[in-house]
């Protein structure tokens, strides 16, 4: 039994560890050396859409379209498409301003959910490139240029930009959020530069319009569409040239509800489109989907297994457990003492970023839990203030 429990305890404990730093190490080591693009990369101008998705987003709609119009891209071959969600806040009236210039309003009644908006206005566009964007993202002057640049190779399906936080020194939340952001856009480059990255980015990423496949309406479509995208043989490429810029949430709150959503939206997503976890079908971009998402996602409960077991060898006498039980309780109780903090905002690092982990983990738990039970949320708050968004 006891035999057992260590082995179960140690392989709980080395898969968080793998996927936090091995993964990262991995593909480090495979893409050593590889400092350039490896595909096909040219100044090319094909016809693109900008798809700008909203739900009552009045506060930020005008700075984007300002933003949009003065995208360094010929004016004749991009087109601007707002898809509204039933917004009721003069988000829509603001819009329609903009239609002399040529800025198109798709509206959608009765808040289905960004992704049936999606639906909606891929059937009405003709353009070879859509590029999908928030309402809050704005984009650097050249980033369309720069993304669709990638599309000179033709074996290129999709293209992610780098979307950069402007706030990270308003608080703890926006810091630590800032920090995890950084990580995971060195580990995008990477996964590039070996075969793909794994997924898109609502704020900032691009496809060949004619890969569109219409979506179910419980898919998150920056994942499950580049998803498919790969299971038909083609690569997805990431530009961190092609940049936009927007705010965290500013609030620990809003932040991990928003990771607790991402969860319980996506893990139901790759099931819908497991072929890419064949490596027989998609090579490599099995090993990174599963090790950069799959067992991301399942980490907390490998924390918890390792966690519990950890404490149950240790008062039986393993030291190593004992030093390992005392780790995982002095960062619950720095997370305890997070909690706790009527300025959350205000934390140290020390205790900011336990916190931030402990948290984030607890309710990616819960979005697992619901993805189980077949509970996937189509429509949410917005991790902004005071505005919501599906």
């Amino acid at each position: 039994m006891t035999t057992l429990m260590l082995l179960v305890t140690v392989t709980s404990l080395l898969i968080p560890a793998y996927v936090y730093a091995g993964y990262p190490c991995a593909l480090w080591l495979l893409t050593l050396g590889r400092t350039g693009p490896n595909h096909r990369v040219w100044e090319t101008r094909p016809t693109v859409a900008l798809v700008i998705s909203c739900y009552n987003e009045a506060d930020v709609i005008r700075d984007k379209l300002e933003n949009a119009l003065e995208l360094d891209y010929p004016r004749d071959k991009l087109t601007i498409v707002v898809v509204s969600d039933g917004s009721d806040d003069g988000t829509d009236d603001i819009v329609r301003e903009y239609a002399l210039i040529g800025v198109k309003l798709i509206r959608q009644e009765g808040r289905l959910g960004k992704t049936m908006g999606l639906n909606l206005a891929m059937e009405q566009l003709s353009s070879e490139i859509t590029v999908f964007s928030d309402a809050n993202a704005m984009y650097a002057p050249d980033a369309i240029r720069k993304l669709v640049r990638n599309f000179a190779d033709e074996q290129v399906g999709y293209v992610v930009g780098a979307a950069l936080y402007t706030d990270s020194d308003s608080g703890a939340s926006a810091h630590n959020e800032n920090l995890y952001w950084r990580y995971e856009l060195a580990i995008k480059a990477m996964e590039s530069r070996l075969h793909s990255v794994v997924g898109g980015d609502g704020a900032i990423y691009a496809i060949r319009s004619h890969l569109w496949e219409p979506l179910q309406q419980k898919d998150i479509n920056d994942f499950v569409n580049p998803l498919q995208i790969i299971a038909r043989g083609y690569r997805g490429i990431f530009d961190p040239e092609a940049r936009c810029y927007e705010e965290t949430a500013g609030d620990f709150g809003r932040e991990i509800a928003r990771k607790e959503r991402i969860v319980n939206r996506s893990i139901r997503g790759l099931m819908r489109v497991k072929s890419v976890m064949n490596p027989f079908r998609v090579g490599l971009f099995a090993w990174e989907v599963v090790s950069h998402k799959l067992l991301r996602w399942l980490i907390p409960l490998f924390l918890l297994v390792g966690a519990i077991g950890s404490l149950l060898l240790a008062l039986a006498g393993y030291g190593v457990f004992q030093l390992i039980a005392a780790g995982v309780l002095l960062v619950l109780l720095l997370a305890g003492v997070g909690h706790l903090a009527s300025d959350r905002n205000a934390l140290p690092l020390f205790i900011s970023v336990p916190y931030y982990f402990v948290m984030v983990n607890l309710y990616s738990l819960r979005g697992i839990v619901k993805a189980l039970r077949g509970e996937t949320q189509v429509t949410w708050n917005s991790a902004r203030p005071g505005r919501e968004q599906d």
